[in-house]
Formats: C-alpha cells, structure tokens, sequence
C-alpha cells in the first residue's frame, strides 16, 4: 500500500508532466499506476485522510456462523457421547439423528478457535493410505484378511495370541480367538468358525483369505482347512510391511482403546472378555471412517444405503435451507462406495476392476 506521503509525491510529478503536455494515460503507463488509482488518489479527502478501504466497515459474509450457531457446536462437541470424538465422527452422527448444524470444516473452526481442537484418544493420528489393487471386493465374505496379534500380560516374557478374520469389504470382524499358545490348529478353527457364521459352505463364490507370510497361518494344517472349505488363501508380497494393512489398522484400534490394559491382561479369560467385547463394538457400534462412518455390521448386512441416503437427505435440505454456506458447491458426498480393493499396486488396475463389475452385483 502506496503511503499518503508517496501519493502526494507522485501526483506532484503526474501534475507536472502533464502541465508539460504529457498524456495522463501514458503517464499512468510509465509508473505502473492506473489512471482511476491516480484520480482517486487525487481527491481532497483521499489526500488528506489516506487510504480508507483497510478500515472500512464490511458487511458480514451471508454464510458467517452467528455466535448462538458456534456455541451450539460447542456444546454438542462437549456432550459426553461426543467428547472424545472428531468432527469426522460427530457430523455423520448428527445426521443419522436428522440434525444438521454445520459443516465438518466449521466444526473444525470454532474447535480451534476455542483451543478444543486436538488428535482425542490414545492413538496418533491417522496417516493415509494408498488405494489397494489386488483383491477387489464388490460386496461381503468376497474377501477376507486375517492375522494374529500379541496380547501383553502381567507375567514378563507371556502372551496371549488373538486371532481375527476381517471381511475386507464390510470391515466386520467374522471371526476370532484368543489363545495361550501360537499354534496352527487355532488358526484353522478361527477359519473354520468364519466360514461356519457366515454360511460359506452354501455360497457358489467362496472368499479370499488374505494374510501375512507367518509360519502359522501358512501350516499344512490351515492349508489343509481352506482346501476343505473351498477358500483360496493369498500372502502379502515379500519385503511390503503394509500388505495386510486392513488387519493391522484393527489391530492398532483395538490395542488404543481405553479398555485395552496398559499392564497386560491379568489371565487368559479376562483376554477373552476384552476380545469378545471389543469385537461387539467394533462390529455394531463403531463408525468407520473407511465406510462413510457407518458400523461394520451396518454394512455387512446392507443396512447402509439406508443411512447414507438419509443423509444425503439432511444435507440436501441443510443446503436448500443454507444456500450461501455452500457458495454453489455440491454437499458432502455421501454416496456409498461398492468396490473395496487390497494391496496398492496401481490405479489402473482399480479403476479397470471398478468398470468391471461382475454380473451378480451389478442388479
């Protein structure tokens, strides 16, 4: 911004060559100043007061939050249900209950404005991950992953092995076991139990049984077992840590839980109480933020286009209602995503399994 004492410099010099003949528009040319810039500066007030666009009084934008819209969201986001939860998660809740307040990012803003705005939980957060390629899902018991995990105890040097099968497509824990020893006869009933609950037996299309490259869940036993029942095992590739990266992330969930002990499980039943009731909320309580925040369960099961359309309701006529928040842009997307992929290779090959979806699914 040109100071008062600038302007008044070189409108005295502008004054001058034009007296001397020189065309205002060339001279506005040769300073790199306009010729509307050069007649407003000219103005007695303009002189003698400055410039007064930085203090000039604005109206307030038509989308702006009014001060009882920002505390609404910060009592909502300090309610106990929602406390220890992110926008992510508090928006698509409020919509499944028909409320729209405002949007995720404005939720962001008053959080931060307000010094409430941090990662909440135990864990880190989240880093990215790239769009699997192998495998592709196109609805449930297609494809599974599975893995086992340490349980710490109270006794240095013990463990208790948790064993999990995960429908990749659904996110749905089928099935697990928790045990005092690693062994292949657990991991063959663990498979055994999930083909059991999920009525593979009867279906024409059996699943993929993805895994790691562990000694265990590549014995003759397990093989054995999925020969049996007709499922085709798959491994992680050589030398890639995030192959079966959709086990790992349960993993990492289930161990930053509140409940999990930080001083290990005291006996093997105990172990199994935090199993079972980790599995129950992970399955039909938590929102998944790879599923649009829907359940496990709620997917599986198809619950999902349900709530996702009534979502996409609220937020329809929350845009309807709010026209100027959204300045011409589409609402959040909330359409439900049909393919769900492993193992990132390259894009090519998901959007080519994508365009390609077998005839049973495509009704």
């Amino acid at each position: 911004m040109t100071s008062r004492e600038d302007r008044k410099m070189i409108l005295e010099a502008v004054a001058e060559a034009h007296k001397g003949g020189a065309r205002l528009v060339k001279i506005s040319e040769i300073i790199g100043v306009d010729c509307k810039t050069l007649r407003r500066w000219s103005a007695a007030e303009a002189l003698n007061h400055g410039d007064k666009r930085p203090s000039a009084e604005r109206p307030a934008p038509a989308s702006r939050l009014t001060e009882a819209e920002r505390q609404e969201i910060l009592a909502v986001a300090n309610r106990p249900e929602y406390a220890a939860l992110p926008p992510t998660r508090i928006v698509p809740m409020l919509a499944d209950d028909g409320v729209y307040i405002a949007s995720e990012s404005s939720f962001y803003r008053v959080l931060r404005e307000a010094g409430q705005l941090k990662h909440r939980g135990r864990s880190k957060a989240p880093v990215q991950q790239r769009p699997p390629t192998t495998h592709v899902a196109y609805g449930p018991n297609e494809l599974w992953a599975w893995d086992m995990t340490f349980l710490s105890t109270q006794v240095v040097g013990q463990w208790y092995y948790l064993y999990l099968i995960l429908d990749v497509f659904s996110r749905k824990v089928v099935a697990w076991e928790v045990h005092a020893t690693d062994d292949a006869d657990h991991a063959a009933r663990v498979v055994k139990r999930a083909a059991l609950a999920e009525g593979i037996a009867g279906r024409p299309q059996k699943p993929v049984l993805h895994g790691d490259n562990g000694a265990t869940l590549k014995a003759t036993t397990v093989l054995g077992m999925l020969n049996w029942l007709g499922i085709k095992p798959s491994y992680s590739r050589p030398r890639v840590s995030d192959d079966n990266a959709y086990a790992e992330a349960l993993f990492k969930t289930a161990k930053y839980r509140p409940e999990y002990p930080r001083r290990g499980f005291v006996d093997l039943e105990e172990a199994r109480q935090w199993a079972a009731s980790f599995v129950g909320w992970y399955n039909h309580e938590h929102r998944h933020s790879g599923i649009h925040y829907v359940t496990p369960a709620e997917r599986h099961d198809g619950r999902d286009h349900t709530l996702l359309d009534a979502r996409k309701a609220v937020y329809t006529q929350a845009r309807a209602r709010w026209p100027s928040r959204w300045n011409g842009r589409s609402t959040r997307n909330w359409n439900r995503n049909n393919t769900t992929t492993l193992n990132p290779e390259r894009d090519a090959l998901c959007s080519a399994s994508s365009a390609v979806i077998p005839e049973k699914h495509s009704a």
